[in-house]
């Protein structure tokens, strides 16, 4: 299972950290991603890690304001979200690949957590 935490309410320009953490199994072989949905749209690919750390993907949106990282001994993907904006509100899911690599469609996931909310204010 996946854990999503660190979701709440920040004002505009804020940060917030999310963590993920898996339980049950390892995905330390896993490419890790994460997607939100924001209210009336739908779940839209944020960022992705690969297995080891070495790839990285951003959707547009978010580049340059988010990170993603990932602790493999400790089961546990992190995305720092700097910069944060009233369009970033959504709730916030981790995902486990299907593959080692940085995945970024829905399709590439097979493992999904329960969501964290996030709500920036203006």
């Amino acid at each position: 299972q996946l854990q999503a935490s660190g979701g709440g309410l920040v004002q505009a320009g804020g940060s917030l950290r999310l963590s993920c953490a898996a339980s049950g199994r390892t995905f330390s072989n896993n490419g890790m991603g994460w997607f939100r949905r924001a209210p009336g749209k739908e779940r839209e690919f944020v960022a992705a890690i690969s297995w080891n750390g070495y790839s990285e993907n951003y959707s547009d949106s978010v580049k340059g304001r988010f990170t993603i990282s990932r602790d493999r001994a400790k089961n546990t993907v992190y995305l720092q979200m700097n910069s944060l904006n009233v369009e970033d509100t959504a709730i916030y899911y981790c995902a486990a690949a299907l593959s080692s690599a940085a995945a970024t469609t829905t399709r590439g996931y097979r493992y999904w957590g329960q969501g964290t909310q996030v709500t920036v204010s203006s």
